[in-house]
């Protein structure tokens, strides 16, 4: 009998929901950038800020709630907690809708982006309990280093044709119909979400003891009404130990740090592209959504390319060359001035950046016992989104103040703005593509937390070689990724 295509009954429902709500996400992010940009501030010269604040609104829901959000997830039903937050997020995104029905000038500009920031914070905010429970979630309902790398396959296949089919969506909707209905849009999109984990029958789960300092998983028992009877200890005694444990792991530590280094240069794209779309370009606004469209074409190229490269050259190679032939290629998009050439670039910008990412799910899932899946991508995601916040920060005020309307020629090479901005964050890939070639470990493994917290060691992330494909989600893992939302 053949395999099922997407490994079994409840990953498929939990690929359904991922499928319909990150298109609807794509199509929030493009409307909200395109809103404010084109609408909200438009013609202001404090306009990339207010851009930027969007991602920092993003940026301090992860450093605020993120750290202590794994020690949440980690005591909790994940599938009860994907489906409150989903809930929520829904809900959140229907009364923003509501108020773009009002006309612009109902409101203050401030009131409007402080409305806008409002609502992005809190639902990056419930994401901060969604991603570590999905993430947990799967490693339950998928078992074996081959289904898991497929798992994490399909869902950053799905994540990147989502960049296909929503941007372009976003732009027509907000320029003809009007940006409340791609916000209602989104809305629906996560109560289809909701509907899809529903339908997850609860995993079989490990029963617990909590100790001082984190869990020792004791066993499996089938799915029960009640949640196996645990001893909870000091909150911050468990996130301590999932701090910890991360700094304790030599593979982690490095993981971070060039996911770090690499997101301070590809954070600038977020704020400042559509600025560089239409300045540098010269491409009309209304153009900006196929930047997504090529962006996920070259991420899907990425998905079914990574696994064929890492059994070739290994997952240590692919990441540091991934990086930098990804740096090259933005400094490359940064001397553009046209937009077929500045799309083609960015398709194949998205390729060897895919690919890195594909390799991190995996390699993370594999350094995390169970215990401390939640912790682990509490620490990774909040650091790297506080190299993206700073990204954004620094890039909006620089566009918008100290580097506005600067011109400088480099060899013969002339620099405005926005492209220099690009050309150094280019730099910053490179430079950590460098940094990955001498420091990632070729191996390793996961330190004992602790006698009070003694989970099984963590597999070798260098025995998953054979096994790493295309892994997962924008609601994944997060590691070194470029604009989009």
């Amino acid at each position: 009998m053949p395999r099922p295509i997407l490994i079994n009954r409840d990953f498929t429902c939990l690929w359904v929901g991922q499928a319909v709500s990150s298109v609807g996400a794509a199509v929030f992010s493009t409307t909200l950038v395109l809103w404010v940009a084109t609408d909200l501030a438009r013609g202001e010269t404090w306009a990339p800020m207010a851009v930027s604040g969007v991602l920092l609104a993003t940026g301090a829901a992860v450093l605020v709630i993120g750290p202590l959000a794994g020690v949440f997830v980690d005591r909790w039903d994940k599938r009860a907690t994907m489906l409150r937050t989903e809930s929520l997020r829904a809900v959140l995104v229907a009364v923003l809708a509501l108020f773009a029905c009002l006309p612009t000038s109902a409101l203050p500009v401030g009131a409007w982006l402080g409305l806008i920031y409002l609502t992005v914070l809190a639902l990056h905010a419930a994401a901060q309990f969604f991603t570590p429970a999905r993430f947990a979630i799967i490693a339950d309902l998928v078992t074996g280093e081959a289904d898991r790398a497929r798992a994490a396959g399909i869902t950053q296949a799905t994540s990147q044709t989502a960049w296909i089919i929503g941007p372009p969506l976003a732009a027509p909707l907000l320029f003809t119909a009007g940006v409340q209905w791609a916000l209602f849009g989104n809305a629906l999109a996560y109560v289809v979400s909701y509907l899809a984990v529903r339908a997850v029958r609860a995993p079989r789960r490990e029963t617990v003891t909590v100790g001082r300092d984190g869990a020792e998983p004791l066993g499996t028992e089938e799915p029960a009404a009640e949640e196996p009877a645990v001893e909870r200890k000091s909150l911050r005694g468990e996130f301590v130990a999932g701090l910890r444990f991360f700094a304790g792991s030599r593979f982690l530590v490095v993981l971070l740090t060039l996911a770090v280094i690499g997101q301070l240069g590809v954070g600038a794209l977020e704020t400042l592209n559509v600025f560089f779309f239409t300045e540098n370009l010269g491409a009309p606004a209304e153009l900006y959504g196929y930047i997504g469209t090529a962006m996920g074409l070259g991420g899907i190229t990425g998905a079914l390319c990574s696994g064929r490269v890492v059994q070739w050259i290994g997952a240590r190679r692919t990441t540091w060359i991934s990086l930098l032939v990804s740096g090259v290629l933005l400094i490359a998009y940064s001397r553009q001035t046209g937009f077929v050439g500045g799309v083609a670039l960015l398709f194949c910008f998205a390729v060897p950046l895919t690919m890195l990412n594909t390799a991190m799910a995996p390699l993370l899932l594999a350094a995390a016992p169970p215990a401390y899946r939640g912790r682990v991508l509490a620490v990774f995601y909040p650091v790297t989104r506080l190299a993206a916040m700073l990204a954004a920060l620094v890039s909006g005020w620089l566009a918008g103040s100290l580097l506005r309307d600067v011109e400088l020629s480099v060899a013969g090479a002339s620099f405005g703005t926005m492209d220099m901005i690009f050309a150094v964050s280019g730099l910053f890939v490179v430079a950590s593509g460098v940094y990955a070639r001498f420091a990632l470990p070729d191996t390793d493994t996961a330190p004992d937390p602790g006698p009070d917290s003694a989970p099984a060691p963590a597999p070798d992330p260098g025995k998953a070689r054979s096994a790493e494909g295309p892994p997962t989600e924008r609601e994944g893992v997060p590691g070194v990724r470029p604009g989009g939302g």
